[in-house]
C-alpha cells in the first residue's frame, strides 16, 4: 500500500492520531487524490468524519478542490444532508455556489435528495437559487418535478 492509499485508509478508519502523524511526516497529503479523484477533504466529508474534516481544514486543505466529477466537499455533503459539516465548510470559505461537471450545485443536490434542512441552511447562507444544471433545471424545477412541497415552499 502506497502512502496515499494508507492516508485514505486511515481517514476511513477515523484514526485522528495516525492522520496527524502522517500529516506531520508529509504535509502535502492534504493535496493528494485517490484513484477516484477524491481529495482527503471530500473523502472525510463523504464519510461524515467531522473531526477529520476539522483537522484537514486546520492543515490548509484546499476547500474547493474537486473530485473527478467536479464535486466539492460541500456539494458532496449537500446530497447527504449533513448540515453540521456543510456549515463548517461554509465557515471555512467553501464556495456555496460551486457547480460540478454537470452544473449541479449544493442546492440542487440537496433538493434532488429531499434534504429540506440542508436547503434551509443553504438559503440562510445566501445560496443562489437561480443556478441551473446542464439540463437547464434549477433546484425549484427539481423540487416541483419530484413533488417536494416543503422545498418548493422554501424556494418560492
Amino acid at each position: 500500500m502506497n502512502e496515499t492509499e494508507l492516508f485514505f485508509n486511515t481517514i476511513q478508519q477515523g484514526n485522528i492520531e495516525n492522520i496527524e502523524a502522517q500529516l506531520e511526516r508529509n504535509p502535502e497529503l492534504v493535496n493528494v487524490k485517490d484513484t477516484r479523484g477524491f481529495t482527503p477533504l471530500i473523502f472525510a466529508s463523504y464519510f461524515d468524519k467531522e473531526a477529520i474534516v476539522k483537522l484537514l481544514l486546520n492543515h490548509n486543505t484546499p476547500i474547493d478542490a474537486t473530485d473527478a466529477s467536479g464535486n466539492t466537499a460541500l456539494i458532496g455533503v449537500s446530497f447527504k444532508g449533513n448540515t453540521s459539516l456543510a456549515k463548517l465548510l461554509i465557515k471555512h470559505g467553501a464556495n456555496i455556489n460551486a457547480k460540478n461537471n454537470n452544473g449541479v450545485t449544493s442546492l440542487i443536490f440537496a433538493t434532488m435528495y429531499n434534504q429540506t434542512k440542508m436547503v434551509e441552511m443553504l438559503l440562510k447562507h445566501d445560496v443562489d437559487v437561480s443556478f441551473a444544471d446542464k439540463d437547464g433545471k434549477t433546484a425549484f424545477d427539481y423540487a416541483e418535478e419530484k413533488g417536494f412541497k416543503g422545498i418548493v415552499d422554501l424556494l418560492n
